[in-house]
């Protein structure tokens, strides 16, 4: 019996859900429509379910960018990212470039690219809108993975996978009854240094999690299945209070600092069935 090898995120993203997609899993309902995600980030809970219908999004128009040329330049893509060097004066002057002024597969190359070789595969934007991260140095990063590409792209391009860089409450306007949709948002901050709840020049303040917290309401009232993560703090909890809230052990997969990867429960999954 052959083994299915299932696509896997192609970029480290904060908040990606990796390293918890086994406890994610049992919570997904056995039967739904359409798969929507709002806010797709890497796509963990995307690629090892493989819907064959699904709606996924984010604002971040790199990501999405990476997504699309993934789906339909997967070979072009591939002969740009062997062109890149793990080398600090290289690093930054693809950094520097403007990736406005590229082509749809140059600039997923970069993107990829430089998620491979930053810092602790943190995506950070500065208020400007510009990627500013410094170089990891590290001595093998692996900048291509052919076979990942491949089979992303073959996954994207077998289901019926619609996708948007859009505002995620423009795609939640999307969701009918029976459909299964995942919040994945950035999270509310464990504390006040917390630095994870911001990858893009736009913050997603507390004001964002109450209108997300309606948002999530509404999909009830529709007869949406819905799953939310975000981190344990009392302020969520009293905003899904109604709901029921389950507490996972978790650790932050992108932290500078040794001690601050522990496992601890700083998150929840929040349900609505």
């Amino acid at each position: 019996m052959q083994t299915i090898v299932k696509p896997k995120p192609f970029v480290k993203w904060a908040g990606g859900k990796r390293q918890i997609v086994d406890i994610l899993i049992k919570e997904v309902p056995p039967e739904f429509n359409t798969y929507i995600e709002p806010f797709v980030g890497g796509g963990a809970l995307l690629f090892e379910l493989l819907p064959k219908k699904a709606i996924i999004n984010d604002v971040n128009s790199e990501l999405i960018n990476a997504y699309l040329v993934i789906k339909n330049f997967p070979e072009l893509l591939i002969k740009s990212l062997k062109k890149h060097k793990n080398e600090e004066e290289y690093y930054y002057k693809i950094r520097a470039l403007d990736p406005n002024k590229l082509s749809p597969v140059e600039r997923a190359s970069r993107f990829i690219y430089l998620n491979k070789t930053c810092f602790n595969g943190l995506y950070r934007e500065n208020s400007n809108g510009q990627f500013n991260v410094p170089f990891g140095k590290y001595k093998t990063p692996k900048i291509v993975d052919e076979e990942n590409i491949k089979i992303v792209s073959e996954y994207l391009n077998t289901a019926d996978i619609t996708i948007f860089n859009s505002d995620y409450k423009e795609v939640c306007k999307l969701a009918k009854k029976g459909d299964f949709v995942y919040l994945d948002p950035p999270y509310h901050p464990l504390s006040k240094t917390s630095s994870f709840t911001k990858y893009t020049k736009y913050d997603f303040t507390e004001k964002d999690q109450k209108e997300l917290a309606e948002i999530f309401k509404e999909l009830d009232r529709k007869g949406c299945y819905v799953i939310l993560s975000n981190s344990n703090t009392e302020f969520i909890k009293s905003l899904y209070k109604d709901y029921e809230i389950k507490e996972i052990l978790a650790n932050r997969a992108i932290n500078s600092k040794a001690e601050g990867r522990k496992k601890a429960k700083i998150e929840v999954l929040i349900k609505n069935f």
